[in-house]
């Protein structure tokens, strides 16, 4: 598995985080202070990088937490059928499948950035 463990007072806005075992990029992170009782507390508001779904995080700011390593690569699209495009990887020319965003507009020799973690691809 592509992951590393930090302190929760290491991570910050824009980074990764695993929530509930799926990864998550961070849009919102903030910090309260240490109080009478213990110690300072960080809470993480972040969206599911393939679910899109909201999670958040409350935990002292010494806690660990596990970091996916989520890699950026490129590809070429090689054909376009309804929603889905047929991408091969540029750098080991390996060809799958991947559901095209609602937003995107693909066809055929354009390149492509997306994410890769875990067997799971997504297209930025």
């Amino acid at each position: 598995m592509a992951k590393e463990q930090k302190q929760v007072r290491e991570l910050q806005e824009g980074s990764y985080v695993n929530m509930e075992d799926k990864p998550c990029k961070i849009y919102a992170y903030s910090t309260a202070k240490p109080g009478k009782h213990g110690s300072a507390k960080a809470r993480v508001e972040a969206r599911g990088v393939f679910d899109g779904k909201k999670r958040s995080l409350s935990q002292p700011v010494d806690a660990k937490v596990w970091v996916p390593i989520i890699e950026r690569k490129q590809g070429q699209v090689v054909s376009v059928t309804g929603d889905d495009a047929q991408i091969m990887d540029l750098e080991t020319y390996q060809t799958f499948t991947m559901r095209i965003p609602d937003d995107e507009d693909l066809n055929p020799e354009d390149e492509i950035e997306y994410l890769e973690y875990e067997g799971q691809r997504k297209i930025v």
